[in-house]
């Protein structure tokens, strides 16, 4: 099967299995990011608002001193936070996340989510998070054009390859269509089998867009958040677990496998070094058509990473 899905406009190569720097601690970042490397993962997914982009640059910086791989082997993702959305502030900020990961440029930067936020210097909090000083959330009224306009002077200038959205529907794709002198490359959006889009994905294929799929596990990263929303864990889940069984593989692999054989691209994170290393071997089987249904059929439309559950006006999945 194909590691890497080729980008419509750049005909740069992706790897379509990463590692996801969402929820990795600062201290142990560093570290992972190097052996994960030395595991064979070339693409790392990371974020302005994941606070560990420091720490993660310094482990990608040891694993190319060491000979492990040169900066042009490796994938790196980035993401252009809420409250830098205004034109004055999509450069700098992706400028301040290069300088953290000690890069030149990102092979692709996002706009994180179609929400924009009252801005905040890195100086003053950082990373901003949704909140602003007094505790409360302050959407402001910055369109997204505005924003994807200098997301493209990003590429212009060589500080992007790729840009690409993030946490959006059809409707915003065919909206950024209708002005983009740059098209986006690659839509990342929550996606596993209690949340399956399929319309989403057969949109994007129209578009000549890849698509990324993060929480590929489903409730299991938002257990420690308190905000699983009481959903059985598809790790554990019986389907999966016969599915799992039958294949003779794990139940993770079984996940990450369903998304891959639909084109999409996947970002598991794992602190346990087993785990990773299995996680990266889910091109090596395929799944029947049967087995895809199957799995498929547990779609209840749950989704785990909701604004409106932070904020009411913030219903952008209404």
């Amino acid at each position: 099967m194909a590691t890497t899905v080729t980008l419509k406009r750049t005909g740069d190569k992706m790897p379509l299995v990463g590692f996801g720097l969402w929820k990795v601690t600062k201290e142990t970042c560093a570290d992972t990011v190097y052996n994960a490397i030395k595991e064979g993962y070339r693409l790392f997914d990371g974020a302005s608002d994941y606070g560990n982009e420091k720490e993660a640059g310094e482990g990608l910086a040891r694993a190319i001193k060491d000979g492990l791989v040169k900066r042009e082997d490796v994938w790196i993702t980035s993401k252009l936070w809420n409250t830098n959305h205004a034109k004055e502030h999509v450069e700098e900020a992706c400028k301040y996340s290069l300088d953290l990961w000690g890069l030149d440029y990102f092979d692709l930067y996002l706009v994180h989510f179609p929400i924009s936020l009252e801005y905040i210097p890195p100086s003053t909090k950082f990373p901003q998070e949704w909140w602003g000083l007094d505790g409360k959330i302050h959407p402001n009224k910055i369109p997204l054009q505005e924003t994807w306009t200098v997301m493209e002077t990003l590429v212009d200038k060589g500080l992007a390859k790729n840009i690409g959205l993030s946490n959006c529907q059809g409707s915003i794709l065919l909206d950024v269509h209708r002005y983009a002198r740059i098209e986006p490359q690659v839509l990342q959006v929550e996606l596993h089998p209690y949340l399956t889009q399929e319309p989403l994905i057969k949109y994007c294929k129209l578009l000549g867009l890849a698509v990324t799929a993060y929480s590929s596990f489903g409730p299991q990263s938002y257990v420690e958040l308190g905000a699983h929303k009481g959903a059985t864990s598809l790790l554990e889940h019986d389907v999966i677990a016969s599915i799992a069984s039958k294949n003779q593989k794990t139940p993770a692999q079984v996940l990450l496998r369903w998304a891959l054989q639909q084109g999409l691209a996947v970002i598991p994170k794992s602190n346990n070094h087993q785990r990773l290393v299995q996680n990266l071997a889910c091109t090596s089987f395929e799944l029947s058509e049967e087995d895809m249904k199957t799995i498929s059929g547990l779609n209840i439309n749950l989704r785990l990473n909701d604004p409106v559950d932070l904020e009411p006006s913030l219903a952008i999945f209404a």
